[in-house]
């Protein structure tokens, strides 16, 4: 996979919208500062410059069906998860594909596709990696990075090579027809809060908060909950809080 460095970039995301058709896919764009990282819920992304991995990484799948576009997300968290691997951190996917660190928050990741007809047209996957930032300056309620873990720096431009490789196998042998099956059942063994015990949560549209446990994860991202009662509750993202 080409990887592309910037110095400065608003966001490896958006500059990938602007470049699209200047990029060669698979590639990834990361950047050592970005002015206006996007996370999920159109919240910023804090990261100081030079310290953290942050990067796009662009995908024109060949006749890929819009309906599995979650194994996408799938394989992309596994591949992080991969890669931390490599350096010793034990990581969870937190749903629907954020990573955590116990209960602290890793790397952030934002997942935006494009669907012409039945298949995708292409697919920009961003994430952040807290690698090597010592203190956290913003109100975020639960950073962590691999420094505060470790007490160790990880080097940037070396991490970003793992990542590159762990992610592009997953994702080519998913496109290559890999059993999705295997690859779902992996990233619900990976699961932040999968262990089967039961865990608050809150309802955003009704404002409730409840105890349930993980029973699924649906092949379009809804998550499936099951309530102490045993009713099962389905929710898309935004539709669910996880509560600390």
């Amino acid at each position: 996979m080409k990887i592309i460095k910037l110095e400065s970039t608003p966001s490896t995301n958006t500059y990938i919208s602007l470049h699209r058709s200047d990029l060669e896919s698979p590639c990834m764009i990361m950047a050592r500062e970005q002015t206006a990282g996007r996370g999920q819920r159109g919240n910023s992304w804090e990261s100081e410059p030079g310290k953290n991995l942050t990067f796009s990484i662009y995908l024109t799948p060949h006749d890929f069906p819009a309906r599995n576009q979650f194994f996408i997300s799938e394989a992309f968290a596994l591949g992080i998860l991969d890669a931390l691997s490599a350096i010793g951190v034990d990581a969870r996917v937190k749903w629907p594909n954020d990573i955590y660190v116990s209960d602290r928050k890793l790397c952030g990741i934002l997942i935006e596709h494009a669907v012409m007809g039945m298949n995708l047209m292409h697919t920009i996957a961003g994430a952040g990696i807290n690698l090597n930032q010592q203190r956290f300056l913003s109100d975020a309620p639960n950073p962590v990075s691999v420094w505060q873990l470790k007490g160790e720096e990880t080097d940037v431009e070396w991490m970003a090579l793992r990542v590159a490789e762990c992610v592009g196998q997953r994702l080519d042998a998913l496109f290559r027809g890999a059993d999705a099956t295997a690859l779902h059942a992996e990233y619900m063994g990976s699961l932040w809060r999968g262990d089967g015990a039961y865990y608050p949560f809150r309802d955003v549209a009704a404002d409730e908060r409840f105890e349930a446990r993980i029973e699924d994860v649906e092949p379009l991202g809804h998550l499936i909950l099951a309530g102490r009662d045993g009713v099962c509750r389905r929710y898309a993202f935004k539709e669910v809080e996880f509560l600390l």
